[in-house]
């Protein structure tokens, strides 16, 4: 009988590495999918007149497939490959919540950045204000 259980737990195994070596294959081919397209696009942006809507649609792309390969690591290395639907939008959507969390904040850092430099607190107009000092006071004039 320990021969059967072993046996099983043989082919068992097997299946688990051929699984483990088709996911490192599909994630190898999706990292330089992506690769490839973001050379592309340094090389685009180095030209005289880069095309802003060809780096555009390949930076989607790059998007795309990064999230493909998220969902793809979710679904095998955290097993929820083989469960309900319902298990699986449980950790998924709150996946693509982080995405937009993500987009959030650097939107309002950027807005921050850009508020914060205003006139009224940027550093030329401080050193412009520091290059130009008050005249000094003459005796009997008040403040």
């Amino acid at each position: 009988m320990q021969a059967i259980t072993t046996t099983h737990d043989a082919a068992h195994g097997e299946a688990q590495v051929k699984k483990i070596w088709k996911a490192f294959w599909i994630l190898f081919v999706l990292t330089i999918i992506e690769l490839g397209l973001g050379l592309s696009v340094y090389y685009i942006d180095m030209e005289a007149n880069p095309s802003e809507t060809l780096i555009l649609f390949l930076k989607g792309i790059i998007c795309i497939l990064t999230l493909a390969k998220a969902f793809y690591i979710i679904s095998i290395f955290m097993h929820l490959g083989d469960e309900v639907r319902n298990l699986i939008m449980s950790v998924g959507i709150p996946a693509l919540l982080f995405i937009w969390f993500i987009f959030t904040f650097l939107y309002e850092g950027n807005s921050y950045r850009n508020l914060r430099n205003t006139d009224a607190h940027s550093r030329p107009y401080i050193e412009k204000v520091q290059e130009h000092p008050v005249p000094a006071m003459k005796e009997g004039e008040k403040n």
